[in-house]
């Protein structure tokens, strides 16, 4: 065992030498600095092996002579952006029971296409708040090992979630037995399962604090763990080191998940004003997908939805855009989470207009998409912003996004690692 230790330890080492670094300079007629809320003209952003090394304007920053260029002229750049709250090994279109009719691998493989069509659409880091058969930490491995192309990924794993809850299977009669790994109850449980996807690669722990409205036979907005519950799930995961997602809609569950010192309120449909002000005091994150129900309500019963999801999206879609607009004159910290899966991958972008539409400019709506959820990731030194550290991530659009956040639903160049991996100009 010591030899084939050795003999790892060694491949490691040849393996870790790092190639010739390679300087890399691009330039633009804008950029959108989302740290400042500012637009910055002719930017120059210089990068070395992947990540930042020096950001201006044309004229004061030095460009190495032989640094590569990248010449986007008349365009505005803007960081990658992040979507906190996406499911790539899931299709919309195979809704209620067509879920059943393929063999778990198929979601592993679609999950492939998913993650192209993701970093195509301009998001470069996305956050995948549960999955089935660790696709989400498997995607991860095979992009980062370059099998595969598609947007950095933080995984989640499995959704916790209480027997009968929305993370278990409840739309099959009881005979029929179905592997629910996320599946657990009771505080010392839970805590030994948040350990157990750790160990098995997750990066961030989600967990169902209330019903949702893709499961069947649950009450949309009904809590399903108690404070108690959700107090050893958080407490866990923060002494690891991992920051805690919740899926909540109804504020029962958003408030006790809240008091608990949850990181992100995934959906947080009903909110009410005490969900605003703890949120406010312990700093936590709204995730709000408020693009989704104009899908959902339109395409649902065509791909398959269970007539009683459609009639829990119907109670609750427009709520919760209106929570949005009022969680957002509150002052409530936004960040940008679409549940893509639930609608097509790659059309990620169309949410910009709805926040807009319901309050945000479309500053604070970029900004949701880029500065905050770097913050709420806790990756500032990599993702969220185009500065000095941080990976050399960029999108660029013909239009002033500024003036029409739309534009961001077709991104034409996308930078990752400061190599161009979509160029549609």
């Amino acid at each position: 065992m010591r030899v084939r230790t050795m003999a790892l330890a060694g491949l490691a080492l040849l393996f870790a030498v790092p190639a010739t670094a390679e300087t890399v300079a691009i330039t633009a007629a804008r950029m959108v600095d989302v740290v400042a809320g500012t637009v910055v003209s002719n930017p120059v952003i210089v990068a070395r092996d992947g990540r930042i090394i020096a950001v201006g304007s044309a004229g004061n920053v030095a460009v190495p002579a032989d640094a590569r260029r990248i010449d986007l002229a008349g365009m505005t750049l803007l960081p990658g952006l992040i979507d906190m709250h996406v499911h790539l090994d899931s299709d919309p279109t195979l809704g209620g029971y067509r879920g059943l009719e393929h063999v778990q691998s198929f979601y592993s493989a679609i999950g492939v296409r998913n993650a192209a069509v993701t970093l195509n659409a301009g998001f470069t880091t996305v956050r995948n708040v549960g999955s089935s058969n660790l696709d989400d930490v498997g995607l991860k491995q095979a992009i980062e090992a370059g099998y595969i192309r598609g947007p950095r990924i933080v995984p989640a794993t499995y959704a916790i979630g209480a027997t009968g809850g929305h993370c278990d299977s409840t739309e099959l009669p009881p005979e029929i037995h179905v592997d629910t790994p996320g599946v657990v109850n009771g505080a010392d449980a839970i805590r030994a399962k948040v350990r157990e996807l750790r160990k098995w690669g997750a990066e961030v722990i989600k967990f169902c604090g209330t019903g949702g409205v893709f499961s069947k036979t649950d009450s949309v907005g009904g809590q399903q763990y108690s404070q108690e519950e959700m107090n050893a799930l958080v407490a866990e995961a923060h002494m690891l080191g991992m920051r805690v997602a919740v899926h909540a809609h109804g504020s029962a569950g958003i408030n006790a998940a809240l008091r608990a010192g949850t990181d992100t309120i995934e959906h947080a449909s009903l909110a009410d004003d005490e969900s605003f002000a703890l949120a406010k005091k312990i700093g936590s994150w709204f995730s709000m997908d408020i693009y989704d129900d104009d899908y959902i309500l339109a395409e649902g019963a065509r791909n398959g939805v269970f007539p009683e999801s459609l009639e829990k999206e119907r109670s609750i879609g427009r709520k919760q855009r209106e929570t949005f607009q009022r969680a957002v004159k509150a002052g409530v910290k936004m960040v940008f989470g679409t549940d893509a899966g639930v609608y097509p991958h790659g059309d990620n972008g169309r949410q910009f207009g709805k926040m807009v539409e319901w309050g945000m400019t479309p500053m604070q709506a970029i900004q949701a998409a880029t500065r905050n959820a770097g913050e709420a990731l806790g990756r500032t030194a990599d993702v969220g912003a185009i500065a000095v550290g941080r990976y050399a991530d960029m999108i660029a659009v013909k239009d002033d996004p500024i003036a029409n956040v739309k534009t961001l639903e077709a991104i034409p160049v996308v930078i990752k690692g400061g190599e161009i991996v979509k160029d549609a100009r």
